[in-house]
């Protein structure tokens, strides 16, 4: 069973979107987390990659779904060390064109393939980015209407940004939703070092992280230590030695306080959909913030038993499995596409 509490300016949504059940050939959350990352949408429609020039001098890469003049826009916000061409995003696009929407991909600095050119890259806190790029594609196609979805570390950046506009969040944006959102960075960051999977999972994304790091020591000597660096395993070790420092933080719990979108949720005037499984591996279920929903009319939360981080997979086997949380996220947003 899930859990659905609270609710926007529209009905909420209907009762059996609340549960979930897993599909029967991939029961519990790490087998739901690695399949769910495995799983290719199995069609795809034709991406073109533009690069988009920041105000600073640095760059996006966006991976772009076409669509007829006056037709709504999909935003996506990938998770860490994730892209443009995860399966999750993928899924989402393939959504969009399915409906006839525009799909707009956002790779985060130095995660399209190509590294970007200032010191600073990407965090969990960094809003600004995602700030510009809404109204880029205001200014691009005026009047259409704007949903964004945010997966995992892009769920909290998204969050964010919209809990901090609050009620100033262009009106071209309808609705947003965040699925498997690391609502505590500092319990998610050190969950990573508890439970083998989870300590693989760590291991790729520090790995990650660290070639990334040392490949900019090239430009920026100065970015960080690099014996240091490479002794580097936990994330949290990353985040004390390079992200804080990096982004103007005095150290890695001083990132995560003022980066975990939490305390935005309040904030938050536009109808926003969470999903989060109990059983992720990267939160605590007692840490989901079902108070906050209960006490913003905006929020709607869908906290199914199961469901594994960014996973969600339903369905029969071999047939295509359901990606349900992309599901429920697609039809939250055709609800608000009058407003």
């Amino acid at each position: 069973m899930g859990l659905v509490v609270g609710c926007g300016q529209v009905a909420a949504l209907p009762e059996q979107a609340a549960t979930f059940q897993p599909a029967w050939w991939c029961p519990g959350p790490h087998a739901q987390t690695i399949w769910g990352a495995l799983l290719r949408p199995a069609s795809m429609p034709p991406i073109e990659r533009e690069r988009w020039d920041t105000p600073d001098r640095d760059f996006l890469d966006i991976d772009q779904v076409a669509a007829a003049a006056g037709s709504p826009t999909l935003i996506v916000l990938h998770g860490l060390e994730s892209s443009s061409a995860s399966t999750q995003v993928r899924s989402l696009l393939e959504a969009a064109h399915h409906r006839g929407w525009r799909g707009i991909a956002v790779n985060f600095r130095s995660c399209s393939g190509t590294p970007n050119r200032l010191r600073r890259s990407y965090h969990a806190g960094e809003t600004s980015d995602v700030a510009w790029v809404v109204n880029h594609v205001i200014a691009r196609y005026p009047g259409d209407p704007i949903f964004c979805v945010g997966l995992s570390l892009g769920g909290n950046v998204l969050l964010k940004y919209v809990g901090e506009q609050g009620a100033a969040l262009p009106s071209d944006v309808k609705a947003v939703a965040a699925i498997s959102t690391p609502f505590d960075l500092a319990v998610s960051a050190h969950a990573f070092e508890r439970g083998l999977f989870n300590r693989i999972y760590m291991r790729r994304l520090v790995r990650s992280l660290k070639q990334k790091t040392i490949a900019k020591l090239e430009q920026y000597p100065d970015l960080a230590d690099r014996q240091r660096l490479m002794a580097v395993t936990a994330l949290a070790e990353f985040d004390e030695l390079v992200t804080a420092p990096v982004h103007g933080f005095a150290n890695a719990a001083a990132y995560w306080e003022a980066s975990t979108a939490r305390p935005w949720l309040s904030s938050i005037q536009r109808p926003t959909l969470l999903i989060n499984a109990q059983d992720d591996p990267l939160l605590p279920a007692q840490l989901l913030p079902r108070d906050d929903v209960a006490q913003n009319r905006y929020l709607t939360a869908l906290f199914p038993a199961h469901g594994g981080h960014l996973g969600f997979l339903t369905g029969g086997w071999p047939g295509r499995p359901v990606r349900w949380a992309e599901q429920q996220a697609m039809a939250f947003f055709e609800q608000h596409l009058g407003l």
